[in-house]
């Protein structure tokens, strides 16, 4: 049957083996290295492995492969939920963002007087990639700034050093289960964008939202300056 079916470029595969953990499904193995589709019956086609991948080397087709077997996976299903779970990795996204762990702090220097003093720097909303309007007119000589939404979570200075003087917009293409290249191509296609910082985390699965930055800036057929921040879940800037 003709139906959509990932593809996976062994060549840019890395082997991390990010995108096998994140198939609940059992489709993907390690194979000498690299990932490799071994059934395409276990394929349901939705791309969970699509953002865990952090070279950019998965993508979907359209082609003719044998009919999803969801009766069939369910078995592999349990026993991969399983193993994440004896690992401390609830979550199927496969990368090690997902282990669960304790950060320590020290007490915040800022007293409760004053903290709401604080201002933020937001300048508009919506800030989800998937609400915010293609044509706003705030995109108009934008700055933009493409966030994964843990990124303001885990880095105290997000407002002043990413989002102060910038337009916002945030999202996660795991939790989310969509490729935002298309809707951010759109965005700078159809406005006049001077540059764009991505924030990211630096957990492999985040890289889905670096690789739809770059695939937009590609497809716009725009030369723009772009930058990507990579903040570590202990709050710092390990790349920019």
């Amino acid at each position: 049957m003709l139906r959509k079916i990932i593809k996976i470029d062994e060549e840019k595969c890395i082997g991390c083996g990010a995108c096998a953990d994140a198939c609940l499904e059992g489709a993907i193995k390690m194979i000498g290295g690299k990932a490799k589709l071994t059934r395409e019956d276990y394929c349901d086609g939705l791309g969970n492995c699509l953002p865990a991948c952090p070279a950019d080397a998965i993508s979907f087709e359209e082609r003719e492969a044998p009919a999803f077997d969801a009766a069939a996976v369910e078995k592999p299903k349990k026993a991969n939920a399983a193993v994440n779970e004896q690992r401390a990795e609830p979550l199927a996204c496969g990368c090690p963002g997902t282990q669960s762990r304790r950060l320590e702090r020290k007490a915040a220097s800022i007293s409760p007087k004053t903290a709401s003093d604080i201002p933020g720097m937001l300048s508009q909303w919506p800030v989800q990639i998937k609400l915010v309007p293609v044509n706003a007119p705030y995109f108009d000589g934008a700055d933009l700034l493409v966030a994964a939404d843990c990124a303001a979570f885990a880095y105290g200075n997000f407002h002043r050093d990413f989002i102060d003087g910038r337009i916002t917009l945030i999202g996660c293409p795991k939790l989310d289960g969509v490729d935002y290249a298309e809707k951010l191509g759109q965005i700078i296609a159809q406005n006049d964008i001077r540059s764009v910082t991505v924030a990211r985390m630096e957990v492999p699965c985040c890289g889905g939202i670096e690789n739809a930055v770059k695939a937009a800036l590609m497809a716009s057929g725009k030369f723009i300056p772009w930058r990507v921040a990579v903040i570590s879940t202990e709050g710092n800037i390990i790349r920019s």
